[in-house]
């Protein structure tokens, strides 16, 4: 099979390796339809992620269709088609049973792309497959589907539900990247009084707009002074930090209400200072947080009834193997006015299996 592998900072190769078979019973063997890049994979291709070692093959997102299954799995079989979660889960751990997907002890948890060869290949062997794939509705489109792999379930568990956005809130998201904008569209879900939305691409800003940002700034004419004013003095009651810099924390951290909440969604390659000498006195809540992906089904029920706004964030789309052209237009995305991009072709039925690999079983 063909993948896009990092071979250490600042180099990536789509390659050729061999195709990937079963570890473990609990384990499905992935045909790849439609996949898609992250933010964090260009953390790891900077150097940010260091548990990330030369030879691994990247990607943590992806729709495809099960060709093998192992023994133990019961919830799908070869022919379905599936989104694959950014998280996998063992089920049986403390952390597991709590919900807390990402924290997962027994061997899951973000690993696809991160400890394991991940979704930007022609095959992926995803582990506890019963908890980490989601079997499809017929109907749903792949590049749809897609954004539930990672940034919807991101922006609203880390963001909004860990923001514990309420209604009549003024709420900042400071970041309209994929992530920042899914914040925006699902923070409407609480009728908040106004969403703010925070970048400094102009074209992020009208994608924000387009998804029920009320207000829209641009991060180079005084944000804070913005809030201030329509909040007289007050501040935000919750602010989301979805770009991943010291600069954007500290300027959440001064946009926050006393009382308020700051929900970290955005990934840090570098320390961040916290001012405590000036926010130990407001009765501030920080939030951090890994996605879990436990509102996955919820949020796949709602895009199959036409309730989430998914389909203007893939503004790019390549073939599976421009994978390399990809990652350049999604990493100058200042420049080509990317937002998401998808590699694959469309598929909203499930694939026949002629000349696919069988079931073990």
């Amino acid at each position: 099979m063909k993948a896009l592998v990092f071979n250490g900072p600042d180099r990536m190769a789509w390659e050729d390796l061999p195709d990937p078979g079963l570890g473990d019973p609990a384990d499905v063997i992935v045909k790849v339809d439609a996949v898609t890049i992250c933010g964090t994979d260009l953390h790891i291709l900077k150097g940010d992620v260091p548990e990330v070692t030369p030879g691994r093959v990247l990607g943590h997102e992806a729709v495809g269709t099960v060709v093998e299954a192992g023994d133990d799995v019961r919830t799908v079989q070869p022919g379905d088609r599936v989104l694959v979660s950014c998280i996998s889960a063992c089920g049986r751990c403390r952390f597991c049973r709590e919900g807390r997907y990402g924290q997962c002890l027994g061997g899951g948890g973000w690993v696809l792309g991160h400890t394991i060869d991940g979704t930007q290949a022609e095959y992926v062997r995803v582990p506890f497959a019963d908890l980490s794939v989601h079997r499809l509705p017929a109907g749903v489109d792949s590049f749809d589907a897609l954004l539930l792999a990672d940034i919807f379930p991101t922006s609203y568990e880390v963001g909004v539900l860990n923001g514990n956005v309420r209604p009549a809130d003024t709420v900042v998201v400071v970041g309209a990247g994929p992530v920042g904008l899914a914040a925006v569209a699902t923070a409407r879900l609480y009728s908040p009084g106004r969403i703010i939305a925070v970048d400094l691409a102009d074209t992020r800003l009208s994608a924000a707009q387009s998804l029920g940002a009320d207000v829209t700034v641009n991060a180079g004419d005084d944000p804070e002074q913005l809030v201030a004013d329509l909040t007289d003095g007050l501040g935000a009651d919750v602010v989301m930090e979805a770009v991943g810099v010291p600069a954007t924390f500290e300027m959440c951290a001064r946009m926050v209400r006393p009382g308020g909440r700051i929900a970290n969604i955005g990934v840090h390659g570098g320390p961040v200072t916290l001012h405590l000498e000036q926010l130990w006195i407001k009765d501030i809540t920080l939030t951090t947080g890994l996605v879990d992906t436990y509102s996955t089904p919820m949020l796949l029920d709602m895009l199959s009834a036409g309730r989430l706004p998914t389909s203007s964030l893939i503004t790019h789309r390549f073939e599976l193997g421009q994978m390399e052209e990809a990652y350049d237009v999604f990493r100058r995305a200042d420049v080509t006015g990317a937002l998401k991009v998808g590699l694959g072709g469309p598929q909203h039925t499930a694939l026949t299996l002629s000349g696919a690999r069988a079931n073990t079983r």
